[in-house]
Formats: C-alpha cells, structure tokens, sequence
C-alpha cells in the first residue's frame, strides 16, 4: 500500500497493467453490474441539468427510466448511483454503429454540448475509491469484463495508474499523481 495525504493506494495500481479495449468488451463496463455509477451529490445534480443536452441520445427505455425515478437513486449501500435499465444499461448509456457501448455524457463533451465528461468514477474506471473515516481506499476493481484491457495493457506495458493518469488527476490534483508517480517509480527500483 501507498499513503499520499488521505488516501491509501493499493500497490495493483502499479504492479498490474491496463489498457481499454472497446473493440474487445464493446463497453460491457457500462451494462454489466449490480447498481449504477456511484456519483458525487455535486454530480447527481449536474447530470439533473444535463438532462436536455444528451436526452436525444438515450434509448427510449432510458427516458422511461428517468421519468419514473430520475437519473440516479441511492443503492443498497446508501450510495447516490445512475439509474439503470433493466437491472443492467447505465441510463447514459448509448450504442455507436459497431455496437459498442458508449458514455451519452461523453459523447455530448466530445461533440462540445457540455464541459462535464462525465461522473469520475466512470473515467476513473477500473479504479474504485472507498471511503472511510479517515482516509480513502484507491483499489483496483479486477474482473472478467475487464480481462482484454488486462491483456492489452500487459501487451503496451502501461500500468493501471499511468492509463487513468487524467481522471486520477481530475480527482485527487496533479500534485498527487505526481507523488504516485514518484511512488511507483522508486517501487520498480526495488
């Protein structure tokens, strides 16, 4: 484990390697699971007043997710998470030409409708954080959706930290991700 300011970092995000790979799992990130994204209460609301902006995007299952419950709900952790379709889909969720899916929000930012990307735990995705009383956990979330990114990242040699650097940057600052970095590099040393 490494500590930087409240955070605790498990040592997978170093040691294991990571690289998306949509041309493999087509997004199952997105479908797959048992609650929604997590979302912070300051996102929740923003995805409230960005509703107009992606809603053409949504499938009509999604607009009749969120017109009965709303965007998000709040999980059996008491946890504010997206809802989802179907015990599945992320309401966000949208399919491209290839059937791969894809981040309405994201699609919306990369078009220039909206400077939100999207909820960071989405972009900080495969990396889970937990919080505790104290300090928060920074682990990597390992499963079979994930296994062609493991592969593919392997392949690259890029490690888990070094792939999401911009959403870790986004949530903790530069001057963290910088600190890891430095961790990780001493860490190889040994």
């Amino acid at each position: 484990m490494i500590e930087i300011d409240d955070t605790i970092i498990s040592l997978d995000l170093i040691e294991c390697f990571f690289h998306c790979n949509l041309a493999q799992c087509k997004g199952e990130c997105c479908v797959d699971g048992d609650a929604g994204a997590p979302l912070e209460k300051r996102e929740f609301d923003v995805l409230r007043k960005l509703l107009p902006v992606v809603w053409n995007d949504l499938a009509p299952e999604a607009q009749a997710v969120i017109n009965k419950q709303g965007v998000g709900y709040i999980d059996r952790d008491n946890d504010i998470v997206t809802s989802i379709v179907n015990g599945k889909n992320c309401v966000f969720t949208c399919y491209d030409t290839a059937g791969i899916c894809k981040c309405a929000i994201e699609k919306a930012y990369y078009e220039g409708r909206t400077d939100f990307r999207k909820p960071v735990s989405c972009h900080l995705y495969p990396v889970r954080i937990t919080k505790y009383k104290y300090y928060k956990a920074v682990n990597y979330h390992r499963w079979k959706v994930c296994r062609a990114a493991e592969v593919l990242g392997e392949q690259k040699r890029i490690p888990v930290y070094r792939f999401l650097r911009e959403p870790l940057i986004r949530k903790f600052g530069e001057e963290w991700y910088n600190a890891l970095d430095t961790c990780a590099k001493e860490y190889a040393k040994r």
